[in-house]
């Protein structure tokens, strides 16, 4: 080991000297470095670094003590490899992505077919299943054959006359997104549910059967796809990270993307249809406790083209993002192919510990996780250190499998670089070779030091009882592969043996196999799954609960027995019940169960969650519950749940709810409870609905009396200049439950520049609230005096709607407005809108707005950087122009780019992204675009999304969340949410200051 870690370093120092050495012999000829710019030829500090042979690259590793790494395959057998599969037989098919990055209409990736015909462990005959595939990414065995994905297509290939290569071949499915050759479809894996998972990453797709031309397409953004290869159905499951996916034994799944490396789904998008009322948190929680782009610690050195770029990008020469304070390495930028190692190979301490790669800096990381509340947390092990290393910047560890000698194989692509080319700028792309490697690759496996090469399983032909006999085996391949064989050959023979495992085995997870593969078998009985819900281990009982919930709807014992278990002692238990108690029909039994989940876990958001779904039906009796209940009513927490029930009662308009909801509001005003204001409010009856006045009678004129007190002190305090700015607009939020033309005047007085920011921002989107036409007359009548930020976000509200669309159109075609003070952005929405007139006059005035060239308006700039600036001011300026989006000491919005690492990017690179936001937009940062059935149009960032709503995130923190069923049409605009112009509002002495500051700023 020793010889080892001398070695990668001399191998780091080598490639080191090979870049320093370039700068050196240029260095005589010149007084100073040329300086950085878009006609310089940087040939010089490019070098190609050559690739190490197989035979060394075991010397370039570094690994933690206990483990060491075997190389069981490399190229000419094997090239590129990206995704694996073994079938029943411990053969290998290899996902070779040759075609990686550029080349994809070459057809020159396949799959091949390799195997270890001496069983020593590694593999000696390679043969070409199938080739002429364009960018294929995962690969899974079924029946024979396997299931690959080739954006835009997903394919099953069999060979039928056992020489190795496919002779039968059918396209299932097609419509993937193909638009980013880092974002396509990944990662096949064998569910508990006996069904295939697939990520569909950044992408997305329009996906359909391929066999139907007519089908409407299934639309996937934000999530992935569960397969039921029985009948090919394909149902969206929450996901939508970008590449890697795994479950843990226990079936809980976990997924990263390039800078959040360790996430956990916490729920599935099936429970949340049941009530599309629900706007929840994002199913993807990213769980590191290191944050999501934590540090890693590389042996290799920096590639000299990252070094080059991160240079040109913080001093402007090149557009893109800079991360990591500047620093082009140290940092999670590539994470990909998160696995729980789930083998037997390894020492028992280590099962179950995360497994994520960073293809950028060459290295394997892991996490031991631990229960957090409902779901985990993934701590670092290695200090410091990683899992494993290479001083070579060749590794590529872009995918990870447990195998069936119970080791970790690790996918190594082998090429020279890994990266998007449209994240190369030119200057740097033209001195590299993005092929370079494609004839190359490695697949390696980490053994404990102790490791023996166990003899490998040949399952096609073992009979059933032998297979159903493998679910109890300690390696989850194992298990895995015995359950997809059960499902496969629908034998009914499996089931007595299946049944008799699931009652008697003494190991928790054959009985949970064992119930879930006579699921499969459509013979899950209740004789079978009524003892597991009282099983000892808490993840029978859980599964249980999950598989209950088919057979509850003809099973009253199995009914009962859910409805006594809301105080099991595991939190899981209890968290998959508040889901799946919304299986059964509603009854005061079943939501007095949902009560008593709630009271106990009120604190848990996902639990909260949880139990909302479940309620499509009995919110109202729930609510009645809840609202007598005033210990649940004093926690926040509590207040949250009954506000979203009775906003969920307010829109569902249920006669059954409704009902339960006067009887609470009833008791609640006979006995003068603070819940009853809670309830009114979010309820959102305004005065003079059918609703109110139910209310109002249902209370005997109290709610109305109270509400009228209520609007009363609340006009009273937000025009109280003297009260606390937070109470005022909490009291000005209140006013949306009065009607317009009470609160009309106090609405325009409190536009007036007069009044506190905040406060004026609150009146805005209040008035948002009233659909009334002159809302945009008093919008309109306030807007000259408004700030840049404030006149931002009354447009946004006059372009929600088409009336008032039509009065900003109307003021800015009189001259009472300027279209200087629009967003270009928000101008070229409404020269698409779908309302030809609204279309016609935002084009007029658009092509009389036309902003200067980006370019020119930039080097018109350039001078501010010989400026001296002024901090002071420039954190005015800051707080007035940015603060609505970015935030520096303190001030401001974490909605944009994290400014933490404003001064390693330099001056110039900061104004180049002020001046000209859409040069390169990074995705997360794109503004969208939603029409709802109503007519509104919002716009902002996607924040959030679930199989109910969407959330949109715009300036100074405001969202929009809208119900999918209140969506008809969602775009992006391919620009970012930062407004073009600020050259309109920061002249160049300010631009100086702002410089100046951010400099400065800590």
């Amino acid at each position: 080991m020793r010889f080892c870690f001398r070695f990668a370093h001399l191998v780091a120092l080598r490639g080191l000297l090979s870049v320093l050495g370039g700068l050196l012999i240029v260095q005589p000829l010149l007084a100073q470095p040329p300086k950085d710019s878009l006609d310089r030829d940087y040939a010089v500090e490019l070098p190609r670094i050559s690739p190490t042979e197989p035979s060394a690259a075991l010397n370039t590793f570094q690994v933690a003590p206990g483990f060491r790494i075997e190389q069981v395959v490399a190229e000419p057998l094997v090239a590129d490899p990206v995704a694996i599969a073994f079938d029943e037989n411990a053969r290998l098919y290899v996902v070779e992505m040759r075609g990686y990055s550029e080349n994809k209409d070459e057809k020159l990736s396949r799959i091949r077919l390799i195997e270890d015909t001496d069983g020593d462990g590694k593999f000696d005959k390679s043969t070409i299943f199938k080739d002429g595939l364009a960018w294929p990414t995962a690969i899974f065995c079924w029946a024979g054959g396997v299931l690959v994905v080739d954006a835009p297509d997903i394919f099953y290939f069999k060979d039928t006359s056992g020489d190795g290569q496919a002779d039968e071949q059918r396209k299932l499915y097609t419509g993937l997104g193909v638009g980013n050759v880092q974002g396509l479809a990944n990662s096949f894996q064998w569910g508990l549910d006996n069904r295939i998972y697939l990520a569909i990453s950044g992408s997305g797709a329009e996906l359909r059967r391929a066999d139907n031309d007519q089908a409407r397409p299934l639309s996937l953004r934000g999530r992935d796809i569960a397969i039921d290869p029985r009948n090919w159905e394909v149902t969206p499951v929450s996901g939508g990270a970008q590449h890697g996916l795994s479950f843990d034994d226990w079936g809980n799944r976990f997924v990263c993307s390039n800078s959040d490396h360790l996430q956990e789904v916490m729920y599935e998008d099936r429970y949340l249809a049941r009530t599309p009322y629900i706007a929840a948190p994002s199913p993807r929680r990213s769980i590191a406790a290191d944050g999501p782009q934590a540090d890693v610690f590389r042996t290799s050195p920096v590639e000299p083209w990252r070094i080059v770029r991160t240079r040109l990008r913080a001093t402007g020469v090149v557009p893109g993002i800079v991360e990591g304070g500047g620093r082009p390495a140290g940092y999670f930028t590539g994470a990909t192919g998160t696995t729980i190692y789930r083998g037997d190979a390894w020492p028992s301490q280590w099962h179950g510990v995360a497994i994520v790669g960073d293809v950028g800096s060459n290295l394997v990381h892991r996490k031991r996780l631990e229960p957090d509340g409902v779901g985990f947390i993934g701590r670092r092990i290695d200090e410091k250190s990683e899992f494993i290393s290479s001083s070579d910047i060749w590794f590529r560890p872009v995918q990870f499998a447990n195998a069936p000698d119970g080791t970790l194989y690790i996918l190594d692509m082998y090429r020279e670089v890994i990266e998007h080319p449209a994240s190369l700028p030119p200057i740097i792309k033209k001195h590299l070779d993005l092929t370079s490697g494609r004839d190359r690759g490695r697949i390696y496996r980490v053994v404990p030091n102790e490791f023996k090469q166990p003899q490998l399983p040949k399952l096609a032909s073992a009979a059933i009882e032998v297979l159903v006999a493998l679910l109890q085996h300690p390696n989850g391949w194992h298990r895995d592969t015995a359950a997809r064989l059960i499902d496969e050959r629908q034998d009914k023979a499996a089931i007595a043996p299946l049944a008799k495992m699931a009652i008697e085995s003494q190991l928790p997870l054959a009985r949970m196999h064992a119930m879930h593969c006579l699921a499969g078998l459509d013979a899950l009985s209740e004789e079978v799954l009524l003892p597991r819900l009282s099983d000892e281990h808490p993840g029978v009982r859980e599964h249980a609960i999950r598989l209950g919930e088919k057979l509850a709807s003809s099973s009253p014992v199995i009914q009962r027995r859910l409805l006594k278990m809301t105080d099991d002692d595991q939190s899981r238990v209890r968290y998959q019940l508040a889901f799946s108690l919304g299986e059964l029909p509603s009854s005061p039994e079943r939501n007095a169960a949902l009560v008593s989940l709630v009271r106990r876990d009120r604190a848990d958001g996902y639990v909260r969650v949880a139990v909302l779904s479940s309620l499509g039906q009995g919110a109202g009796d729930v609510l009645r519950d809840l609202a007598a209940d005033s210990d649940f009513l004093e926690a926040r927490e509590g207040r949250e749940l009954v506000a979203s029930l009775a906003a969920q009662i307010g829109r569902q308009q249920r006669p059954e709810d409704i009902a339960a909801l006067l009887t609470a509001v009833k008791s609640l005003a006979q006995a003068n409870s603070s819940a009853l204001p809670i309830i009114l409010q979010r309820v959102a009856a305004r005065s003079g609905t059918p609703l109110a006045e139910q209310i109002a009678a249902a209370t005997g004129g109290k709610a109305e009396t109270l509400m009228k007190s209520l609007l009363a002190a609340a006009a009273q305090r937000a025009a109280d200049e003297a009260a606390p700015i937070k109470a005022r607009i909490a009291a000005v939020e209140q006013l949306r439950l009065a009607t317009f033309a009470d609160q009309k005047a106090l609405l325009a007085s409190l536009l007036s520049p007069a009044i506190a920011a905040d406060v004026q921002s609150a009146a805005v989107s209040t008035l948002a609230s009233f659909d009334v036409p002159d809302v945009a007359e008093v919008i309109l009548a306030g807007f000259a005096a408004l700030s840049p930020r404030l006149k931002g976000q009354a447009t946004d509200v006059l372009l929600s709607r088409p009336a008032w669309t039509t009065a900003l159109l109307s003021a800015l075609e009189s001259g009472m407005l300027s279209t200087g003070d629009l967003d270009p952005v928000k101008l070229k929405l409404l020269a698409e809108h779908r309302n030809s007139t609204i279309r016609t006059r935002a084009n007029k005035l658009l092509v009389n707005s036309q902003l200067g060239r980006r370019s020119d308006v930039v080097d018109s700039y350039r001078g501010v950087l010989e400026r001296k600036g002024d901090a002071e001011r420039g954190k005015q300026i800051f707080t007035k122009t940015c603060a609505a989006c970015h935030k520096v000491q303190n001030v401001g919005n974490d909605i944009g780019p994290n400014l933490a690492a404003m001064k390693a990017r330099g001056p110039e690179a900061i104004l180049l992204n002020v001046l000209d936001p859409n040069r390169e937009v990074n995705p997360q940062y794109l503004n969208y675009a939603v029409l709802t059935a109503d007519g509104r149009q919002l716009t902002g960032l996607i924040a959030a999304e679930t199989a109910t709503s969407i959330t949109l995130r715009r300036a100074d923190n405001a969202t929009d969340t809208v119900l999918r069923i209140d969506i008809e049409q969602l775009k992006s605009t391919g620009m970012s949410l930062m407004p073009e112009g600020l050259e309109k509002q920061i002249d160049q002495q300010s631009m100086a200051d702002l410089l100046e500051f951010l400099k400065v700023a800590e």
